[in-house]
């Protein structure tokens, strides 16, 4: 059984092919350069030409490509893609409604969203982890000095120049000090995304005035969807983070270590070490900290992010904000922790950090589920049951 592989440079890709591979399919990569494109001739003709008297059990993606949809179609393959970013625009391409298409999303609530507007080709699964691999490479020698910390947290703090939001230049005073208290109330509120919901008319159309946005005649995208995740979601995200690592640095000083792109930030008794490089440092990290924080990016609803289920694959203990898909197959206090707000996530951190033998229990707990759970043989096979 042969399968098309949409070759790009994305996380997992090794682990995919593998197991694609042990569970007895012949893979055959495809790349082509407008692949992110919503339309392109080129890649239609190189797609056509790559499946020509060819019979293929399906296509597979790692996100969604409405290129790739069409070629799919066109060529009557089913295309399977598994969906890891968030936001994601191109869930909102015309394509999305092809019979030909099977989309995975890690965000329940970005699932029934699709759902309840009509779109029947979504399903909702959670991400895959290997964490066999990681058991295997965690065990090599490695810088101790960069990964062993108290605290960890690895990730953007979205202040860097493409922040949306801090370019919205000549925006009325009542539209930012709406938007301003919105994004402070959304700080607050733990569970529950009301971002989309609040941009009112009129602030909408004084978003469109300063930094316009339509979507092109490939997509239903709504300005509601681009501004509140695009602009408010990670605005939000980055306020929290600075917010939480910098409290964390006031009550425990020269403990935490942050992973960031942004070399150059300073934060208050706190290691800003850099980037960790996601295969060859970043396990280390995870399983080399005492307690690893997970802040989810705001557009994430209610899904688990890839890092949170990384960090339980490397064996780490993780630390993360309430995100309710966890409670699908995980257990709080057993598999992993969650705190509330920032005086929550404070006090908990001044409880594991001092109560060893619990924190390492929940630290295997969750590292034996993803391992026997969340593999990517059981995702996959959860996926072909659906197709």
């Amino acid at each position: 059984m042969n399968i098309l592989f949409i070759d790009w440079p994305c996380f997992d890709k090794n682990d995919a092919v593998s197991t694609w591979k042990q569970m007895g399919y012949t893979i055959t990569m495809f790349s082509h350069k407008d692949y992110q494109e919503r339309i392109s001739p080129d890649f239609d003709i190189a797609f056509d030409n790559a499946v020509r008297g060819r019979k293929f059990k399906f296509c597979f993606s790692f996100n969604y490509y409405p290129v790739v949809s069409e070629g799919c179609k066109r060529n009557e393959i089913l295309y399977l893609s598994l969906v890891y970013d968030s936001p994601y625009v191109p869930l909102y391409s015309y394509t999305m409604i092809y019979p030909t298409n099977r989309v995975f999303l890690f965000d329940k609530q970005e699932y029934l969203k699709l759902k309840k507007i009509g779109i029947p080709t979504v399903y909702y699964t959670p991400l895959p982890v290997n964490a066999v691999s990681m058991e295997r490479l965690i065990k090599k020698n490695f810088n101790r000095r960069k990964c062993t910390c108290d605290i960890s947290f690895v990730g953007a703090l979205y202040n860097e120049a493409h922040n949306f939001y801090d370019r919205l230049s000549g925006i009325s005073q009542y539209a930012k000090g709406y938007l301003d208290a919105v994004i402070e109330a959304q700080l607050r509120i733990y569970g529950y995304n009301f971002l989309e919901e609040v941009l009112t008319e009129n602030i909408i159309k004084e978003l469109l005035r300063v930094s316009p946005y339509s979507n092109d005649k490939y997509g239903v995208e709504t300005p509601e969807y681009i501004y509140a995740n695009y602009y408010l979601g990670r605005k939000i995200t980055s306020l929290e983070r600075i917010r939480l690592l910098t409290a964390i640095g006031e009550r425990f000083p020269e403990r935490l270590k942050l992973f960031t792109l942004n070399k150059d930030i300073q934060i208050p008794h706190i290691y800003n070490m850099g980037t960790a490089e996601y295969f060859t440092e970043m396990p280390f990290v995870f399983a080399n900290s005492k307690i690893n924080l997970n802040i989810t990016l705001k557009s994430i609803q209610s899904g688990i992010p890839l890092r949170a289920m990384d960090i339980m694959g490397a064996g780490g203990f993780l630390l993360t904000n309430f995100q309710a898909d966890f409670l699908d197959f995980f257990v709080p206090d057993e598999d992993f922790v969650y705190y509330n707000d920032s005086e929550d996530l404070l006090n908990k951190i001044d409880y594991y950090l001092s109560h060893e033998k619990e924190r390492m229990e929940i630290a295997q707990n969750g590292h034996q589920k993803v391992k026997q759970h969340h593999s990517f043989e059981k995702c996959f096979q959860n996926m072909l049951r659906v197709i």
